[in-house]
């Protein structure tokens, strides 16, 4: 098992993991994330309006798929750290190359909530309902950056 050490050798506090998990996630291809994002929702949408005609149902459907694509993109590309790798703290590339599961939990924690936003705003489930659908894709979310920070070949 791993310590979690901060610059003076000390065990750092879960405040300053928080930060270091925050600060690595936000360091992936946001943009390129949205792009994503919205290609596979339109895709989603237009399938969905084929097969079901347009609805609350097809909305919010499209809007879940393209959040999921955003967060697995901008997740996968935190946890991968290579496109900005010279702009980075090597603290920061170091402590999100040993604790990629920490790093995963900010794409899987932002998932769910704004799934669940959007799917109380727009959609006719139950409140635990929607909570249940946004769970899972929070889960399958944080599972895919998660195996990609630990298996995708970067060594801190």
């Amino acid at each position: 098992m791993t310590q979690n050490l901060g610059k003076s050798g000390q065990e750092m506090s879960r405040s300053e993991q928080r930060s270091l998990a925050v600060a690595s996630a936000t360091l992936g291809p946001w943009r390129s994330a949205a792009a994503v994002g919205a290609m596979g929702g339109a895709v989603s949408f237009g399938i969905s309006a084929l097969a079901e005609g347009v609805g609350a149902h097809s909305v919010t459907t499209a809007i879940s798929v393209a959040l999921s694509l955003f967060f697995i993109v901008g997740g996968a590309g935190a946890a991968l750290g290579r496109r900005q790798a010279a702009r980075v703290d090597q603290r920061i590339r170091r402590w999100s190359a040993e604790h990629p599961w920490r790093v995963a939990a900010v794409p899987a924690v932002l998932m769910a909530v704004s799934d669940l936003v959007v799917r109380q705003l727009l959609g006719s489930e139950s409140f635990f309902s929607s909570l249940g659908d946004a769970v899972w894709r929070g889960v399958v979310v944080g599972g895919v950056v998660g195996l990609v920070g630990r298996f995708g070949g970067r060594r801190g």
